[in-house]
């Protein structure tokens, strides 16, 4: 009896020892704390809205608001009729430059990185209206024109049938011709900016990747799904958005995790019971589904959204991608960034103030500090004085961490001590 006593004695004071837990407040009083923060920060929006709602309307500012000097180009939802109509035009404008003796090609619209902006106003990069032209008498682009002209022909298709697709179906319609998936991709976003139409309009979705868990209820295609009766694994994100609806919660914040082993974690510890929440991952690079249900949730559900990535120019890069959009996609950034995404961590500065062992802190990479170093030199990087700060410190520290890193504590510290003081101490950027 008195051994079961002295183990038990033990693994109280076990618990006790761990890091900054002695200073964490019981759960209500961080929820009450996260609860006023969100109230103000509502009624902060709301006061804003008003101001501006004397002189303009109250909706979200897009880019046809604003009286930018650079022409720029975006692409709308289209239904199938719409983009069966704009490619029977790309193809008869076609045949018309060949019997008036101008030639096979086509106008597509430059995805280079010197074709992207940055808006200030909107947050977000956007694709700005410089062409290319992608003629079949060229040796060096005769190959990506054939490409061009089969995949108009497959979206044709799928506009008649009505049906979709994924991405790995229209590679394997001709793997001869595109010969690795990358290229019938790239063609496929170049595609999308040709007809002036969001990607999820051709019908070609991607695979499912993303999960979700946590208090979070809505339809997929007509059935009702409750996000905390799906098991560790979550509920898989639907890759056509289209199809999602109803959207019910009684969260506090949204929770966006970059890795799967944080993910699981968190899900196995039922964070989001603890602490109302919904906790989603693209588990690493961020897809256009994740995006897009990320971007729903936070419109519809009102909920700030904050993001646990890990400590090194990748993870901030992540964040980015979510937050301001891809340079690959810029074209279709007003679907799929989601504004004013917080980072919670795994920030650089954590890694001493929450003394993160030296053996579990990575030296960075020549690689890793010369991306440190471009994106200090990204717009959307520079409006955000704590991220230069962090990014600064990454650098001249030349050292990085992943969110496993807290598992040096214990392998709940992660849910058990880290997240809830960043709830209650209202720390993130």
């Amino acid at each position: 009896m008195a051994d079961k006593k002295k183990r038990k004695r033990s693994k109280d004071e076990e618990a006790e020892d761990l890091p900054f837990k002695n200073i964490l407040e019981s759960d209500d009083v961080i929820l009450n704390l996260l609860k006023s923060y969100i109230s103000s920060s509502i009624k902060s929006a709301a006061a804003s809205d008003g101001a501006s709602s004397s002189s303009s309307s109250s909706k979200p500012l897009t880019l046809a608001d604003l009286a930018l000097s650079t022409t720029c180009r975006e692409v709308a939802d289209l239904s199938l009729s719409s983009v069966q109509t704009a490619i029977e035009t790309v193809i008869v404008q076609i045949a018309r430059s060949i019997l008036v003796g101008d030639g096979f090609s086509f106008s597509v619209p430059s995805r280079a990185a010197s074709n992207q902006l940055y808006v200030p106003e909107l947050d977000r990069i956007v694709l700005k209206d410089k062409s290319t032209l992608r003629p079949f008498a060229s040796v060096s682009s005769v190959r990506k024109t054939t490409i061009t002209t089969r995949i108009l022909a497959l979206i044709h298709q799928l506009c008649l049938r009505n049906i979709h697709v994924t991405k790995r179906d229209l590679f394997y319609t001709d793997v001869k011709l595109f010969q690795d998936q990358t290229q019938s991709d790239a063609v496929l976003d170049d595609v999308s900016c040709m007809l002036g139409c969001t990607r999820s309009s051709l019908n070609v979705i991607a695979a499912e990747k993303g999960v979700v868990v946590g208090r979070l209820i809505f339809s997929d295609n007509g059935d009702m799904i409750d996000c905390t009766k799906m098991g560790m694994g979550g509920k898989a994100i639907p890759p056509n958005i289209d199809r999602v609806g109803d959207m019910q919660s009684d969260a506090t914040f949204i929770l966006l995790v970059e890795k799967d082993a944080a993910y699981m974690r968190l899900a196995e510890d039922r964070f989001y019971n603890r602490f109302p929440c919904i906790i989603v991952t693209a588990k690493g690079q961020p897809d256009v589904a994740t995006r897009l249900f990320l971007r729903k949730m936070k419109m519809e559900l009102k909920l700030p959204v904050l993001a646990l990535v890990d400590s090194d120019p990748y993870g901030l890069k992540i964040l980015s991608v979510y937050g301001c959009g891809s340079k690959n996609m810029s074209y279709d950034s007003a679907n799929l960034t989601t504004p004013d995404i917080k980072w919670l961590g795994i920030r650089p500065s954590d890694l001493d103030k929450y003394k993160i062992p030296e053996q579990c802190r990575l030296p960075m990479t020549e690689q890793d500090i010369k991306t440190g170093k471009d994106m200090l030199e990204e717009d959307f990087v520079k409006k955000n004085p704590g991220w230069v700060e962090e990014l600064n410190l990454m650098v001249k520290t030349k050292q990085k961490a992943e969110i496993q890193a807290l598992s040096s504590f214990g392998f709940q510290y992660l849910s058990e001590v880290y997240l809830p003081l960043k709830l209650q101490q209202q720390d993130w950027l």
